[in-house]
This record gives structure tokens, C-alpha cells and sequence, in this order.
């Protein structure tokens, strides 16, 4: 498989896929989201690179192209009415633009999957727009369900 982590030389191509999740919020969210911006400077992403708890991961095909990435969390909550249970959150997954509609989304969200297994995960969870009814949908064939809704009302 295409997928390895992620390694500090990566960080301009991964900028530019956190660009491209930042545009599709925004045409679905422009009350929200900024047009142009980065989620993480190239420290952060850095920084983020070299944490345990933050891994990152890459989709390159056989030349070497970066065609997407995976930025996970590792979370283990410390609570009085919450079960100690290890989730792999997922914050980002990304297929670049110009090469959706290969699966590619479908081998990083596995990939995501085994990784929380082999972990010692209880779940894996992630956060999605509702306005991003593809995304939605993606996942939704992924075999997510709701775990939980944040509700709105614009004033």
C-alpha cells in the first residue's frame, strides 16, 4: 500500500491539501471559513510531525506524487464520568483534487482503520460538515454512523 507517514519535506504538498479542505468548507461555510489561510504553519506542521500522539500520513503513488493525506489524533481521556477508552480521531483526510475518483480516500480511511487497531483503539471517530454532503456520504459508506450533533441556529 501507497501510504506511509508523513516526514517533514512533505510539508509544502501538505499545505496545499489543507488549502484545498480549507476552499471546500469555505464555498459550503463562507460565514465561517476563510477563502485562503492554513489551518497549521510550517512549524506547526512540524511540531505536529514529531508528536506521538499526532500522526500523520501520506498517500504517494509509484512516482513519488503526494496524492493525499491522513492527520490523525491518538486521544485517551482523562475523566471522572468518561471510560478510559484510546480513540484515533481523525482531523483531516484529503484526496488532492486532481486525483478524486480513484479509491485513493477509501485505501487512506482503511489504512486509518487498521492503524486504530493496531493501536488498541475502542473506536475511531471524526468531525464532518453537514454541508459537505459529499464527504457525508463518503463516510457514511465508510460504515460511520453519528456518534454525536452540534446544533446551530444563525443570528
Amino acid at each position: 500500500m501507497p501510504i506511509r507517514k508523513a516526514n517533514p519535506a512533505d510539508i509544502p504538498v501538505l499545505s496545499q491539501f489543507l488549502q484545498q479542505i480549507l476552499l471546500v468548507h469555505h464555498q459550503a461555510r463562507p460565514d465561517i471559513f476563510k477563502s485562503q489561510g492554513s489551518k497549521y504553519s510550517p512549524q506547526e506542521l512540524e511540531k505536529l510531525l514529531s508528536q506521538e500522539n499526532t500522526p500523520i500520513f501520506v498517500y504517494e503513488d509509484e512516482k513519488g506524487q503526494l496524492l493525499g493525506h491522513l492527520f490523525c489524533t491518538i486521544k485517551e481521556p482523562d475523566s471522572p464520568v468518561l471510560n478510559p477508552i484510546r480513540t484515533l480521531f481523525i482531523e483531516d483526510l484529503c484526496v488532492d483534487e486532481k486525483a478524486r475518483g480513484q479509491r485513493i480516500g477509501e485505501q487512506l480511511y482503511g489504512f486509518a482503520e487498521d492503524f486504530a487497531r493496531q493501536i488498541g483503539c475502542h473506536n475511531l471517530t471524526l468531525n464532518v460538515w453537514n454541508d459537505n454532503a459529499g464527504a457525508l456520504r463518503f463516510y457514511e459508506r465508510q460504515g460511520l454512523r453519528p456518534q454525536e450533533t452540534v446544533m446551530e441556529k444563525l443570528l
